[in-house]
């Protein structure tokens, strides 16, 4: 198990998954933080950057903020 701090950017023009120099991640999401719909982008975005099935990828905390902690199953 592997647990990631991620800053979440929904409604950005393209998705990308980077590592910042702290060591948190930077998930930037085109998905409007409305309906889950931008935490159901982010679980997918994780689960194909790291090659897990999105049933691996759970949001721990932060479901209704940008700052999460989102834990990967091996």
């Amino acid at each position: 198990m592997r647990t990631l701090r991620l800053k979440v950017k929904p409604g950005s023009r393209e998705e990308a998954l980077s590592e910042q120099e702290d060591g948190s991640w930077l998930a930037r999401v085109k998905a409007p933080p409305v309906d889950g719909k931008a935490n159901a982008a982010v679980v997918a975005l994780v689960a194909k950057h790291f090659g897990l099935r999105k049933a691996q990828v759970h949001i721990r905390s932060g479901a209704s903020g940008r700052s999460k902690l989102v834990q990967l199953e091996d």
